[in-house]
């Protein structure tokens, strides 16, 4: 009997020690925090990994996990500045930034935060007309973030975001919507269709213009081309008729040249009777065209007469 009492004293033993390791030794996961009471009073927190407690003394009280968490917040009705009532939901995300007063700050954190999410939604909603509750959504969600992080700075829980799901307004207000966009698009296109057709315009009477102008420049330099040609065509026959004078001058001044002129005088002379015989019936006579070498004569002297008064002029 007393080797049995000793191995029953000796198995209680271990099993008390069993016990006692087991509500002593405690291993905390990663990104969780524990809180420890001693009698009823915080005594300290438990960080990730091994820690120990004096069982029946201390308790684990609280356990948190320091993650960030998501939370949805249930559908809420809320009315906009322009006296439009919403249907809104959303989703926030929190994370316990201090176990302490996570737990005892607040009896639920995230109860707490949920709900003060959907009062500062509806205050927010508020402030705005229904238009501008489409159009500033990043706004909302700060002022909302803001709001919830000034409220619950003492319940060691911080509202990292929040984002708004879904806005609903009233079907009435939905079929005004429709409409409305259906108008501004209406009206866009119209607009569109209307400028289209006013560049079309606009295309067309430049290219006329730049055609009536390209033609009116062709016409004035085709007129300039002409003057030109026409001036310089003068030029040429005014040269080639001072070249031709001056080497018929030359060639009168040289020996003979008086006798040749003489001779293409009384020529031309003779021939311009002989052709107004032939063109006209009428035919002027000269008082001696008996006297062929008479007619000469006098044409010559006329030609002396000239050359003298050239000669005198020089």
């Amino acid at each position: 009997m007393d080797v049995f009492d000793l191995n029953s004293g000796l198995g209680l033993f271990f099993i008390a020690l069993g016990v006692f390791c087991w509500l002593a030794i405690k291993i905390v996961p990663q990104q969780q925090a524990w809180i420890i009471e001693r009698l009823g009073k915080y005594n300290k927190t438990l960080q990730p990994g091994l820690s120990f407690i004096l069982p029946f003394i201390d308790k684990v009280a609280y356990k948190h996990t320091l993650k960030e968490k998501a939370i949805d917040v249930t559908q809420q009705s809320a009315i906009t500045k322009d006296n439009v009532t919403l249907a809104l939901d959303g989703i926030i995300y929190v994370r316990i930034i201090n176990p302490m007063d996570a737990s005892y700050g607040v009896e639920n954190p995230y109860y707490a935060v949920t709900q003060l999410a959907q009062t500062s939604m509806r205050s927010a909603i508020g402030k705005l007309v229904m238009d501008k509750t489409f159009e500033e959504r990043e706004q909302l969600n700060n002022q909302i973030v803001a709001a919830i992080n000034e409220a619950a700075s003492t319940w060691g829980i911080q509202c990292m975001r929040y984002e708004i799901r879904d806005i609903n307004p009233p079907s009435s207000i939905l079929k005004a919507m429709e409409a409305q966009v259906s108008s501004e698009r209406q009206k866009r296109a119209e607009i569109l269709e209307s400028e289209g057709k006013m560049q079309s315009m606009i295309n067309i009477a430049e290219g006329k213009k730049r055609g009536v102008v390209l033609n009116s420049e062709a016409e004035m330099m085709d007129k300039i081309n002409k003057a030109k040609g026409e001036a310089e065509a003068i030029q040429s026959v005014a040269k080639a008729t001072a070249i031709s004078i001056e080497n018929i001058a030359e060639s009168i001044m040289k020996n003979g040249g008086s006798d040749a002129v003489s001779m293409s005088i009384a020529q031309k002379y003779i021939e311009a009777f002989q052709k107004i015989a032939k063109d006209s019936n009428t035919v002027i006579i000269p008082s001696e065209i008996g006297n062929i070498g008479s007619m000469t004569a006098q044409a010559i002297s006329i030609f002396d007469q000239i050359k003298s008064n050239n000669k005198v002029s020089k």
